[in-house]
């Protein structure tokens, strides 16, 4: 019973002398609660829909009353109105907005001459849970108007809302892939670079960096260098194998290859230089373990990979507005489905590389090259 008690008392020691551990394995469930709870809410709410009103009549402000009012209401979508077709349109294909509704110059003339009355429907399809929440709300919607404002007896065609997509169609499992890409090069980070500080901590071998001239740069760089050769060539070989199984179509090329290697790359040093900071200063492998789960967590679900950002809360939304993997993931999906060049993600791209130079000269400045 001693010697039992004396292996009990030692491996509570253990705890007693790592208390973050003990913090974080209490606080993470509760975070994940909070998080995932939010990240995926249901129905989907606040997505940015522009109108292009092109009718004076009545039924076009009635179209727009009852938009209004699901915008109020159940709030599936936020409204903008645009002047300009060549503007909203373009809207729609940099991601500003999910779905472009056009009322043609002649919507309320037809109703009324009991033709054949249209409305236009633009949908980002790269985004189906989106686009498909857009259409069936729009569309019903107009089934009200249809019913309501129109006398049985003077009863003109029906409203016919003709949808259409304007990339190729991208179905669920091929939705995935750039979360999936994102989450490759997360978890290479999360081994590589500042793991490997870790385990020299743990290991004893950190002390012997000390005896000999290398820097601080030196040491996180070189980490960095290697941590981005390995987890780049996971990244690629998981894109190239996700395409094939799911039949995504290289149409853009060698340029394609180019720009999607470039969000990799870019995305690995910014995760790379943020996991520097939150673990540098760590010696232990149990914490990397502990904080795995929750950085996965707060990364990697208000990304927009699986559920749309414009759905999240405003907190959570502009959380997303400094998450490295938000832009990495809208970067990969307008490159793989919308064949987007470098110059329509620049704003992207621009912010990992800003993070990345930010992230890694605070882990320069705050690494310690002491024991």
């Amino acid at each position: 019973m001693r010697r039992l008690l004396a292996v009990i008392d030692r491996d509570l020691k253990k705890f007693r002398r790592n208390p973050l551990v003990l913090a974080i394995s209490a606080i993470m469930p509760v975070l994940y609660l909070f998080i995932l709870g939010h990240s995926f809410q249901g129905k989907l709410r606040s997505l940015p829909l522009v109108i292009l009103n092109q009718d004076t009549g009545s039924y076009s402000r009635s179209v727009i009353e009852n938009l209004r009012a699901i915008e109020a209401g159940p709030n599936t979508f936020t409204l903008h109105f645009k002047s300009n077709e060549k503007d909203a349109m373009d809207g729609v294909k940099n991601g500003k907005y999910k779905a472009l509704l056009v009322i043609p110059p002649d919507f309320s003339k037809k109703i009324i001459s009991k033709g054949r009355p249209e409305l236009g429907l633009f949908l980002d399809n790269t985004d189906g849970i989106s686009s498909e929440a857009i259409r069936s709300t729009v569309m019903g919607s107009l089934s009200e108007i249809d019913n309501y404002y129109m006398p049985v007896r003077e009863r003109a065609g029906q409203i016919n809302l003709r949808d259409s997509y304007l990339y190729r169609k991208v179905d669920y499992f091929q939705s995935l892939v750039p979360g999936v890409v994102i989450m490759a090069i997360f978890l290479g980070t999360l081994t590589t670079g500042a793991f490997n500080l870790v385990m020299d901590k743990f290991l004893g071998v950190n002390e012997s960096y000390l005896l000999t001239p290398l820097s601080k740069w030196d040491i996180v760089g070189g980490l960095m260098i290697s941590g981005l050769f390995i987890t780049t060539c996971i990244a690629v070989l998981i894109l190239a194998t996700s395409m094939l199984i799911t039949g995504i179509p290289l149409s853009g090329g060698i340029t394609q290859v180019a720009v999607m290697l470039i969000v990799i790359i870019l995305t690995t040093l910014s995760l790379l230089s943020l996991m520097f900071i939150i673990l540098g200063r760590f010696d232990h492998p149990r914490v990397v373990g502990v904080l795995s789960g929750f950085m996965n967590v707060i990364l990697f679900f208000p990304s927009g990979a699986i559920y749309p950002i414009a759905s999240f809360p405003p907190w959570l939304r502009q959380f997303a507005r400094i998450n490295p993997e938000a832009y990495a993931v809208d970067a990969l999906k307008s490159v793989l489905f919308k064949g987007a060049s470098l110059g329509a993600i620049k704003e992207d791209v621009l912010f990992l590389l800003v993070f990345t130079i930010v992230m890694t000269i605070i882990a320069l400045v705050t690494f310690r090259r002491t024991l």
